[in-house]
């Protein structure tokens, strides 16, 4: 099979699939590639690291991080993976929606707790003008609309223009995004989950998660489109 992120895409979501081009339905993706997607399996819940079954990594029994749930709906795979990169370099807004989409349908499949609040992961404003969009806004508007939760687009602020994660080790993800957000006092006392595109060691959702902490939210969480294998140490 020949996928479609491959080339350009130039079909409307709804009418032909992302990747085959194949008919499909509303989700932009037909049955057969839909079903093809790498969905994440057993996984820890806190970090959303794969296990061999569900439960508690090591390393979340020896430090838990900073929000209380984890949850990934694909391994950093193809066609999912580059479905990502499209949206994220390329500015292909229909995978977000697909892909938010998904995302949506599997938080309601597995019974996840719902929060009061969605707060994507913000940009850097200078990163935004440079990108035009925001790839976890774009995820987290599907899950909003679906699940009739406010979207909070406005009360965390990223004050730091941090440099690309990619290519960065466990420690220097950590430093470069220490103090790195602002959040307004508006979340005190909110449940709110997070939304990203993608969580490597988890670095930015941390550094996130404390600074909601910080302005006294009650709970948060985390929601992302797919976990990539861990960097740690």
């Amino acid at each position: 099979m020949v996928y479609g992120w491959m080339r350009p895409v130039v079909a409307s979501e709804g009418s032909r699939c992302a990747l085959c081009g194949q008919g499909c339905s509303d989700l932009g993706l037909c049955p057969g590639c839909l079903a093809d997607l790498p969905y994440q399996g057993a996984a820890c819940k806190r970090c959303a690291i794969p296990l061999s079954m569900d439960g508690i990594c090591g390393h979340c029994l020896e430090a838990s991080p900073p929000y209380e749930e984890a949850v990934a709906i694909f391994d950093y795979r193809d066609p999912a993976g580059a479905m990502i990169r499209r949206l994220k370099f390329d500015g292909h807004l229909a995978y977000g929606r697909t892909l938010g989409k998904i995302m949506a349908i599997e938080i309601e499949r597995r019974r996840i707790r719902l929060p009061q609040v969605i707060l994507p992961v913000p940009l850097h404003p200078r990163r935004l003008a440079e990108r035009g969009f925001n790839q976890s806004v774009e995820l987290a508007r599907p899950l909003a609309a679906r699940f009739g939760i406010p979207l909070d687009c406005s009360s965390c602020l990223r004050t730091r223009a941090t440099a690309e994660q990619t290519g960065l080790k466990a420690e220097e993800r950590r430093r470069n995004v220490r103090q790195a957000f602002s959040v307004s006092s508006a979340l005190s006392g909110a449940d709110v989950v997070l939304i990203d595109d993608v969580m490597t060691t988890g670095s930015t959702l941390e550094a996130l998660a404390l600074a909601l902490r910080r302005a006294g939210a009650k709970r948060v969480a985390a929601w992302v489109c797919a976990r990539a294998a861990s960097i740690r140490g």
